[in-house]
């Protein structure tokens, strides 16, 4: 009995040091796990406090940034000359690894994609069954009253949704370029999707675009909005060439007009690329002149935008009040067409 009762003691002892020996380690001060530093703009050799500034009110506020201008813009932005500014941008390159990488590693990149649903089955289908994705500019261009606007309104409500019912849950920077946008009609689109209508108006931030250099600045303030912690995830514009369009009138500014667009698109694709978001585009059309037998109706925006649209889709009407929606052209998609009708609160799809 009495070995029990030393036994018991010693095990007591032995547990007063373990709970000791355990509060003396919640005391100790606790080591601090070394973090990678990420690189920043400053640890770029020959980039200083002023040029930093001057990229920073241009809209570049990061490696990626610098990294995918030329040596000439960073010039024009910074007064860095060339020979520095290449140097510049080749540092950013090699600090963000942007080599060659494998397929393995370019099929997991593509897993960081999200998709948005057009609120129409026949629509999304279209696109492969998800909708738009990020990092691509899809264009749908077609006449007055074919139902692009609707498209882009719709799309700017579905962003908010959560992704397990077609959305992006963030929110939509929405550039209107023709006064077209009408709020009312984001409420009726929300109204049936069953969500706050006040929410959803709060969630698109709208900019009307006076004239393409306003056009081409807002895109700047677009990276400042998502520096600030903006959850964008959907920019859509309508529609693009309306003021390159009547600014550049005439044959003899077709060339200026060309080089301005290929700047703004290459802007777009920047930001939609660096920040993982769906760029969607509205376009109009004019009649080929040239085209002999069939449809007329092409884009306006020549080559330079044809090539720069990862999607492009053909919008028309069809009989009875419907609309046909051709896809013209994807690399990851086959040519196809389907068809659907707009009514009071959302698409209806019909059979082709």
């Amino acid at each position: 009995m009495k070995e029990d009762i030393e036994i018991i003691d010693e095990i007591d002892e032995i547990e007063e040091v373990v709970t000791l020996s355990e509060k003396e380690k919640e005391k100790a001060p606790k080591k601090k796990t070394s973090k990678k530093k990420e690189p920043q703009l400053a640890d770029i050799v020959g980039v200083g406090p002023g040029a930093i500034a001057k990229l920073s009110d241009a809209g570049v506020y990061d490696l990626m940034g610098l990294a995918t201008l030329t040596p000439s813009q960073l010039q024009v932005l910074t007064g860095i000359s060339e020979a520095k500014g290449r140097k510049a941008i080749q540092q950013a390159i090699d600090m963000l690894e942007m080599g060659f990488i494998t397929g393995i590693e370019a099929e997991k990149k593509e897993e960081e994609l999200y998709h948005i649903s057009l609120g129409s089955k026949n629509l999304d289908n279209l696109l492969g069954g998800k909708g738009i994705r990020s990092r691509t500019i899809t264009e749908v261009y077609g006449s007055w009253g074919s139902s692009k606007t609707q498209i882009a309104m719709m799309l700017s409500v579905m962003a908010q949704l959560p992704e397990d019912k077609g959305g992006a849950n963030g929110m939509t920077v929405y550039i209107d370029t023709e006064g077209s946008f009408t709020p009312s009609r984001l409420k009726q689109f929300a109204s049936k999707l069953g969500i706050d209508e006040e929410k959803v108006l709060e969630n698109v931030l709208v900019a009307r675009a006076f004239n393409s250099s306003h056009q081409m600045l807002l895109m700047n303030k677009i990276t400042e909005m998502i520096k600030d912690g903006k959850n964008i995830r959907l920019i859509v514009i309508d529609s693009l060439m309306t003021h390159f369009r009547s600014e550049y009138a005439g044959r003899g500014k077709l060339a200026d007009r060309q080089q301005v667009l290929n700047r703004y698109i290459h802007d777009i694709q920047k930001v939609a690329d660096t920040n993982n978001i769906a760029v969607f585009i509205t376009n109009q059309v004019m009649s080929d002149p040239a085209q002999m037998f069939g449809d007329p109706t092409k884009a306006v925006g020549g080559n330079i935008l044809g090539h720069a649209s990862n999607t492009r889709i053909y919008l028309r009407k069809g009989a009875k009040d419907s609309r046909i929606a051709k896809l013209v052209d994807s690399p990851y998609l086959p040519d196809n067409a389907t068809a659907f009708m707009v009514e009071a609160d959302g698409f209806k799809d019909i059979e082709v």
